[in-house]
């Protein structure tokens, strides 16, 4: 079947098609890019407005149309252009995950100005710094975050600001978001070239202050076009084996590639709207094929089974734990999740017994994972159903925008099979870090990102991500990849949650340690989790610290655990 998806690959790429690829240079490099792709991200939501009055944004009660959100959108730009605003300035977003969030990103970037993502979470202090460091004219919020912003106000005094979702009248500095919405008018008629800024997207910080990541226009229409290409490529290739999605001879014709087009997705929006999972993938992707975004609140999986159930939810691409919490919550066997076509994450790979998981739990849903990063405005690899299921611990190959290479300590490309820092380059790969010239120069080699994720690739062009270049256990001089240990660990049946990562020790230098979060009724035993584990490892890699934690695992905003803050919280002394 990987003949027929380097068929199916050359095929949907070849001259002429929708995803034919060029080459264009780009600040003096040449970077692969989609011929057909438009130009900028108001073409992307001008053309949404076909979908009419179709269920767009949908919130707790709230239901708005792709008409409505156009109209309402149109106003967020005329009000936006009474404050000065022109292409190339700045709007700061800093609210969960509303609609308002979505009806201000594309009143934003249609007009030419650039979206600043501001995380949620962030306290006062760190909003502080993201305003200065971003220097937006506006910043729209809600509520939680307009009290936030009023205990640094006074550092902003020519910063318009304006409030949704109040419970209260706004203070006199603030607009409300009514007064917005009613303003007459429509987009501003402008042109926007590709390698202009669309948003800045701050990276999660892990170590020191987080980085302003540049994503241009031509960045953020790639990678909607990688996406699309990964939901096209590996169902071609099937139908070209005669294979359907769940591997079996097609006995019906249905993957003889006649099928009907697949009805819109209905999309569950759990991960942040502030990060490229969330905006760039899920958002991006179901707003182009006329779908329904269903948002959260936050995160919570009982809350996303009842949602599943009841928008018929098809999609769920999130982080790998949400995932797997959906499938061991005790709700799952009495919620209907018959809907779900696809089911998986982003950001990193599934571990293969969530995988294998999927497949048994789920009626209809395929495995999925698409890897990549804020710094290259979404996805860089993809890989579901049968070829997930036959290389459970890939990502899939790279997309058609990106080259992709492992090197080593210099730099130099390493043959298939090696293991190396993985490098990518192409059109979705970001400007810069805003204000950041070194760090900058520090992650980008002429157009070429350093993931700073340590990979191999196999003959067929599969990425597999072996850790994070700093997650590495160097115990004795053996690298101990954290992953691996991680994967062994999600093998037993009584692990819900757990994160793998160094400990200082006198004579190896460092030892594997691992925080666990049992699933619930189960009883701590370090001694036979430990012997679970020497049946899938080397000695070396079996944890030799174990902590057993009542409570879920820290989690950023993302819903990626806090393995620093962990590392950091925990005692030896209190480890089994």
């Amino acid at each position: 079947m990987y003949q027929e998806l380097r068929a199916a690959w050359q095929e949907l790429t070849a001259p002429g098609q929708m995803f034919e690829v060029e080459t264009v240079e780009v600040a003096g490099v040449p970077l692969r890019s989609y011929r057909h792709a438009p130009p900028s991200l108001r073409e992307v939501w001008l053309g949404s407005a076909a979908h009419g009055d179709a269920d767009y944004l949908v919130f707790n009660d709230e239901r708005l149309s792709y008409t409505g959100a156009h109209q309402i959108s149109a106003s967020v730009a005329a009000w936006l252009a009474q404050q000065g605003i022109q292409s190339g300035d700045r709007v700061a977003i800093a609210m969960r995950n509303y609609p308002e969030w979505m009806l201000t990103y594309w009143a934003v970037v249609s007009m030419g100005a650039v979206v600043v993502g501001m995380n949620a979470w962030w306290v006062a202090g760190e909003m502080q710094y993201a305003l200065e460091d971003a220097a937006p004219k506006v910043l729209i919020c809600d509520r939680e975050r307009l009290q936030r912003f009023a205990e640094i106000r006074t550092h902003f005094p020519d910063l318009v600001v304006a409030a949704v979702r109040l419970t209260e009248p706004a203070p006199d500095w603030a607009t409300e978001w009514m007064t917005v919405v009613n303003t007459p008018g429509e987009l501003p008629q402008v042109s926007i070239a590709p390698d202009e800024d669309a948003c800045i997207f701050y990276t999660s910080g892990t170590t020191g202050r987080p980085k302003g990541a540049r994503l241009t226009h031509r960045g953020c229409v790639n990678n909607i076009l990688n996406v699309a290409f990964a939901n096209a490529v590996q169902p071609l290739a099937l139908a070209k084996a005669g294979l359907s999605e769940g591997g079996d001879g097609d006995k019906d014709g249905a993957a003889t590639g006649a099928a009907t087009p697949p009805p819109p997705p209905v999309s569950l929006l759990a991960t942040p709207l502030f990060h490229v999972t969330g905006n760039n993938c899920v958002a991006h992707a179901t707003t182009v094929a006329g779908g329904r975004l269903v948002h959260m609140y936050k995160w919570d999986p009982a809350e996303a089974l009842a949602l599943i159930e009841r928008e018929q939810v098809s999609v769920f691409n999130a982080v790998p734990m949400m995932a797997r919490e959906i499938l061991m919550h005790p709700d799952f066997e009495r919620r209907d999740t018959s809907s779900l076509k696809t089911l998986g994450g982003g950001g990193a790979a599934l571990q293969p017994d969530l995988v294998e998981k999927i497949g048994q739990r789920t009626a209809a849903a395929r495995p999925n994972t698409g890897y990549g990063m804020t710094e290259t405005c979404g996805i860089i690899a993809a890989v579901s159903s049968v070829f997930f299921a036959s290389k459970p611990a890939s990502v899939g190959p790279a997309m058609p925008t990106f080259e992709a290479r492992c090197v080593g300590p210099a730099g130099e490309p390493l043959p298939s099979g090696e293991v190396g820092e993985l490098w990518v380059r192409g059109a979705p790969v970001i400007a810069g870090y805003l204000n950041r010239p070194d760090a900058t120069a520090e992650s980008i080699t002429e157009g070429w990102l350093h993931t700073g994720d340590i990979a191999y690739l196999d003959e067929d062009g599969f990425i597999f991500l072996v850790d994070r270049a700093k997650d590495m256990v160097l115990r004795g001089g053996e690298n101990v990849y954290c992953a691996e240990v991680e994967n062994a660990l999600f093998a037993h049946p009584d692990v819900a949650e757990c994160v793998v990562f160094a400990v200082a020790d006198d004579r190896l230098g460092e030892e594997v340690g691992a925080a666990v979060h049992l699933r619930e009724g189960a009883t701590p035993d370090a001694d036979g989790l430990r012997a679970h584990c020497t049946g899938l490892l080397s000695p070396y890699k079996v944890p030799r610290y174990l902590w057993f934690l009542d409570e879920p695992l820290p989690r950023n905003a993302n819903g990626k655990f806090l393995k620093r803050e962990l590392r950091e919280g925990l005692d030896t002394a209190n480890a089994a």
